[in-house]
């Protein structure tokens, strides 16, 4: 479910301000060509109309997956699109599609692909259908229950620990975004820090920490090892934190910008 959360954190998750299937996939497509990864140069839209046209994406229970297909070795990404009031899709079962979840597939994640649809649908039936998005209040509580159904993947796959770290990111990530540093309420917020970090790489394996807690930032860049952990894009542990990869940019080869989230609890 990483491109789904993604997707969460990154902003992709939007009310579809039309139930027309047509113009709704259009818009879902142009978010995800927004992305800088992507590149431009591409129409995601006439290509996953003509993949519609030629197979419905409609999987029941009240959802869509359409996709466009593409070479390469990107990431699978996502971009989610939230219908009020319901799109007549055409699914099997009739139902009014409430949630499409529009994939851009490159062809190295196509069995990731598989796996993260497969936990969609085990979450939705876990969850009685769609009803809670379908008839939630406003954008804000679909993307509590998208959290929910994120968690609810990753618990059955991996360890309790590295869940509840997860979770703890995701959940930070919507209510705050990018620059947020405080958990909104609840019984967590007194014990838990969360914040991004930012590694400028330089050719010389040398980097610089961007990070508004200016001693910890200190402390990383006298830390010989962890350039070795970035480049591998590997979560690590450093001064009482846990420092979570969440993607890298590259706008030189010589200095890509890699984006981490610092957890600590305690």
């Amino acid at each position: 479910m990483k491109s789904l959360l993604n997707a969460l954190q990154d902003g992709r998750l939007v009310e579809l301000p039309e139930s027309d299937k047509i113009k709704s996939l259009q818009y879902l497509a142009h978010l995800i060509e927004a992305v800088p990864e992507i590149g431009g140069g591409l129409d995601l839209a006439e290509q996953v109309i003509a993949q519609e046209n030629a197979n419905n994406t409609g999987i029941g229970l009240g959802i869509a997956c359409p996709h466009v297909r593409a070479a390469g070795n990107g990431d699978l990404l996502c971009a989610v699109g939230w219908s009020p009031t319901g799109i007549d899709y055409g699914s099997k079962d009739g139902k009014k599609v409430h949630l499409v979840v529009m994939y851009y597939i490159p062809d190295a994640q196509k069995n990731t692909y598989l796996k993260e649809v497969s936990g969609l649908v085990r979450a939705i039936r876990q969850e009685g259908e769609i009803q809670a998005i379908a008839k939630a209040e406003d954008i804000a509580k679909v993307r509590e229950e998208l959290l929910n159904w994120v968690s609810a993947a990753i618990d059955a796959g991996i360890p309790e620990t590295k869940a509840r770290m997860i979770r703890l990111e995701a959940r930070q990530a919507a209510i705050t975004g990018a620059e947020g540093v405080q958990l909104a309420g609840g019984p967590l917020q007194a014990s838990v820090q969360i914040f991004p970090v930012l590694f400028l790489m330089s050719s010389d394996d040398r980097f610089t920490v961007l990070s508004q807690n200016p001693v910890l930032a200190d402390l990383l860049e006298k830390e010989g090892t962890v350039a070795v952990l970035l480049k591998e894009h590997a979560s690590f542990d450093r001064a009482g934190y846990r420092f979570l990869y969440r993607g890298t940019q590259v706008y030189d080869p010589a200095r890509p910008l890699h984006d981490y989230l610092a957890i600590k609890i305690g």
